[in-house]
């Protein structure tokens, strides 16, 4: 066993790292607001898409795309480890970011994967079983509203259907955008042949809170995600002219949406949850207009999943009182992580924390589809998530490189009889 305290980054995975992380710094920076705005299918995800693809090259290693788009790399050849009843251990994450996000969330597990295969072969290691490397289309679901969108299709958690049908903000949708942007939205589905090479899936991310600041620990390992989904509420109204209409006759659409949001965040106080609503729409959109429709996201997650459902219910009366509509555009139950794989990790790593989370990941997408599968994090001195403020230091960053390098490392080297049981003892 390897102990966190006696394995740091290699110097060739350090440096790799630095010249990656710079590379990748200016794609999609708002330079007003010192946030990123890297959206699924737009130019700046062509950008980030040919840098991975350029960075895997650099690597001898060829790119391949699956039927939504997530772009997979291999290092050994994965079809003849799947004949061979030997299927690979993939690392990875995703480039793209929420409005105004931070530089962590995301890539920081792109070019960990990448630093820690340099690392792996630096050290000389003959791997028993194939190394991948993925990035995720679409993990944040920005444009389209739907997170996880490139995990989700793969899994068939979602149908390609509903995926082709989501639409962005300007009424585009997602089949809409893939065409322009030069894929075959028809190409959409369930990906079997892909998900058969994943033996094993560790994601590395920078953690959304400040559980490992708090316990003084670098980098901990994943325990589970929280229940968690996303409701889109319609709120109805009259347009009127602002100067001209008296108050005892509006019918403003946004007072009921005003309305709603209040309940949300009461309805999580009582229930011990979580509710955001961090986006809505609002038409005409006129200063000087009554809205005639009032549209809001509601985000509400929490360790227990009835709980997060009565917070719903309670959300529903009030919307209905203002006889909107509540629609349910995703949810997913508690995910655990394989337990015996997160305490071998753990106890690999020199017994570092094991963390439960609130954000959802494509690791928690693929764990219920039945690949074993662990996450690393990374801490986040600061606690802040999806902003600009978002933080992990460099120390710890490369911390978290030298951690997948070490966990990777494991997995690759056991005898075929050591594999991982993706059914927790």
């Amino acid at each position: 066993m390897v102990g966190m305290s006696s394995t740091v980054a290699s110097e060739g995975s350090t440096l790799a790292f630095r010249r990656m992380w710079s590379e990748l710094e200016p794609m999609g920076l708002d330079a007003g607001t010192g946030g990123y705005r890297r959206f699924a299918w737009t130019r700046t995800d062509h950008d980030l898409r040919e840098w991975f693809a350029g960075a895997c090259g650099d690597r001898g290693l060829d790119v391949t795309t699956d039927r939504m788009g997530n772009q997979w790399a291999w290092w050994g050849d994965p079809d003849a480890a799947v004949a061979a009843g030997t299927p690979g251990v993939v690392m990875g994450s995703h480039l793209d970011s929420v409005p105004d996000g931070g530089a962590f969330d995301g890539p920081l597990g792109v070019v960990s994967a990448l630093a820690a295969l340099d690392a792996l072969r630096e050290s000389g290691l003959t791997p028993s079983r194939p190394v991948g490397l993925v990035s995720f289309a679409d993990e944040e679901g920005a444009r389209f509203g739907v997170a996880c969108t490139g995990s989700r299709v793969i899994t068939g958690a979602m149908s390609p259907d509903r995926a082709r049908g989501l639409r962005d903000s300007d009424g585009l949708t997602m089949a809409e955008a893939i065409t322009r942007a030069g894929g075959d939205p028809a190409h959409l589905g369930r990906d079997d042949e892909t998900l058969a090479r994943v033996g094993t899936f560790v994601e590395l991310h920078v953690e959304q809170g400040r559980t490992l600041d708090h316990l003084g620990h670098a980098v901990g390992v994943g325990s589970d995600i929280w229940p968690h989904g996303r409701w889109r509420v319609d709120i109805p109204g009259m347009a009127n002219h602002a100067g001209t209409t008296a108050l005892d006759d509006r019918e403003d659409a946004v007072l009921g949406l005003a309305a709603t949001i209040i309940a949300a965040r009461r309805a999580a106080e009582e229930q011990g949850c979580l509710a955001t609503v961090g986006k809505v729409s609002v038409v005409p959109g006129g200063v000087n207009a009554i809205a005639g429709c009032a549209t809001g996201w509601l985000d509400a997650r929490g360790r227990d999943g009835q709980a997060v459902r009565r917070v719903v219910a309670q959300v529903r009366e009030v919307v209905d009182e203002f006889e909107g509509l509540v629609t349910e555009e995703s949810w997913t139950d508690a995910t655990p992580f394989d337990e015996r794989l997160a305490r071998r990790i753990a106890a690999l790593l020199g017994d570092v924390p094991v963390i439960g989370t609130g954000a959802g990941h494509d690791a928690g997408v693929l764990a219920t589809a039945g690949v074993p599968t662990a996450m690393l994090f990374v801490r986040n001195p600061t606690g802040v998530s999806h902003s600009p403020d978002e933080w992990a230091t460099a120390d710890d960053c490369l911390a978290g490189v030298a951690a997948l390098t070490a966990v990777v490392t494991d997995l690759v080297s056991e005898h075929p009889g050591d594999r991982v049981d993706p059914t927790p003892a």
